[in-house]
């Protein structure tokens, strides 16, 4: 598969990871006619804004992959939260750090139902997410 082609994929991938996350509460690879049990009663997450912070995330992570570059990518905390607990999904970090949301179709339905959900996590890009910097916290407490 040529490169574009590749991060097409990867993007592809963690829009629907992202959408998954703000709307769905079963039925994670749609195997099943969708139903309304399915879609969350509460929507938070902020779509419009998933697609193209997914889109520098995959070109990003081109860049640094090809260069061997040391970088960080900046991004507002806002509703984006998708696309940051997407990408750390799809790279093994956030399964790694949370055990019980699996890199398969049973950590998918609870990285989904988790999302923005009574019990789970917030909306928006949080220090619980893998690979987020934030200020703060215990290191600045006097």
């Amino acid at each position: 598969m040529d490169e574009l082609k590749s991060i097409d994929a990867y993007w592809r991938a963690a829009n629907y990871l992202s959408v998954g996350q703000i709307y769905l509460l079963a039925n994670p690879l749609l195997t099943e006619p969708l139903a309304p049990e399915h879609i969350k009663p509460r929507l938070l997450g902020h779509w419009g804004t998933t697609p193209g912070l997914n889109f520098c995330f995959g070109h990003l992570n081109r860049v640094i992959r090809q260069r061997g570059q040391d970088m960080i990518y900046i991004a507002g905390p806002g509703h984006g939260g998708p696309a940051a607990v997407a990408h750390a999904w799809l790279e093994g970090s956030y399964s790694e750090k949370y055990p019980d949301v699996s890199q398969d179709t049973i950590g998918m339905q609870r990285l989904f139902r988790q999302f923005s959900f009574p019990g789970g996590i917030p909306s928006h890009v949080a220090p619980e997410t893998p690979g987020s910097i934030h200020e703060g916290g215990p290191a600045f407490r006097s």
